[in-house]
């Protein structure tokens, strides 16, 4: 019976060996494990799957090698397969151990998950400066990402943020749209963009970089091109690019880029090629289809700024139509 113990001990030493081990391996190469956190929201998360991940290890551990050891220790060797093995009786204090422990297990996962969940939602971190929250507003369509400033600027498909200052997204989607729902791994949860109804999500990045961003919710045939960036920069960056970019040249070409090319030069079997279209070089009737939309084509600009559709247009008119 002691070597029966020992050899357990033996298989669960090496069964850790080998989990730690491929746990790092698979951290390294961006696996299983979640991405190394940019924001507290992020940090929260990896805390909530690292705490529930070691329970969920041990259990299988506590599980499988007693049972794998019993299962060759307890095999019916050379006794007949009619004749029954030995009755074993209840045990009523081993029943309720076996019962209790999963249920403060649980209690203590949940009150681990909800105590996070707050710091997730909302960073509790006192963030640089006196500064008020900045407001976002994010806006997700078929098949991009509308950002939409305080002061009026506007991008697309690009999130730009300063590092260590308190932001709250205001995430929705159109109510003629579908559901959506956003996702930057390295600074946050997941939140869904639902039509006609706003979610907020707070947000404090640590660490400058650009993190990219997706659609976490299968939302049509273009759902994988629904990809974008956040670009965290330091604060006095962010403060002179907000201060420009509701004047900015490039926002015609970006929105041609971000929005007409993922379907009409990248899926040609959806949407055809436009390069030519008559209706590119007419300006009104230009307006019309992205804000009315036709056949399988989504209204894309319905609801877009008077800036931003005329950005669109005298973009293809330099273009000479296309």
């Amino acid at each position: 019976m002691r070597r029966f113990f020992i050899s357990g001990l033996l298989v669960a030493g090496l069964v850790v060996l080998v989990g730690v081990g491929f746990l790092a391996w698979i951290g390294t190469r961006g696996g299983l494990t979640p991405v190394r956190p940019s924001s507290e929201n992020a940090a929260g998360v990896q805390q909530v799957y690292v705490f529930i991940g070691a329970f969920a290890s041990a259990i299988f551990l506590v599980v499988t090698i007693p049972l794998a050891l019993f299962m060759v220790r307890f095999r019916s060797r050379t006794r007949d397969r009619t004749v029954e093995g030995p009755q074993i009786r209840g045990h009523t204090r081993l029943e309720l151990v076996w019962t209790v422990i999963p249920v403060l297990i649980l209690i203590a996962i949940a009150t681990f998950t909800f105590i996070k969940l707050g710091e997730i939602d909302n960073p509790t971190a006192q963030a640089a400066g006196d500064e008020s929250d900045l407001v976002v507003k994010v806006e997700s369509r078929q098949f991009y990402w509308r950002f939409v400033y305080e002061n009026g600027a506007v991008s697309f498909d690009t999130l730009r943020l300063p590092v260590d200052r308190k932001v709250r997204l205001d995430i929705t989607s159109p109510d003629w749209d579908v559901i959506h729902s956003f996702w930057v791994p390295e600074l946050g949860p997941k939140v869904d963009a639902i039509p006609g109804y706003e979610t907020h999500l707070r947000l404090l990045p640590e660490k400058t970089g650009t993190y990219p961003g997706k659609c976490a919710e299968l939302c049509g045939i273009q759902h994988t091109m629904m990809l974008f960036k956040a670009e965290v920069v330091p604060q006095t960056e962010f403060a002179r690019w907000l201060a420009h970019a509701s004047m900015r040249a490039d926002l015609g070409q970006e929105i041609f880029q971000q929005v007409c090319s993922k379907c009409h030069f990248a899926a040609p079997e959806y949407a055809p090629n436009i390069t030519g279209n008559p209706i590119l070089a007419d300006a009104q009737a230009l307006r019309t289809l992205v804000e009315n939309g036709r056949r399988r084509m989504p209204p894309v600009g319905r609801g877009w700024s008077e800036r931003e559709l005329r950005a669109l247009t005298d973009f293809f008119g330099g273009q000479g139509g296309g």
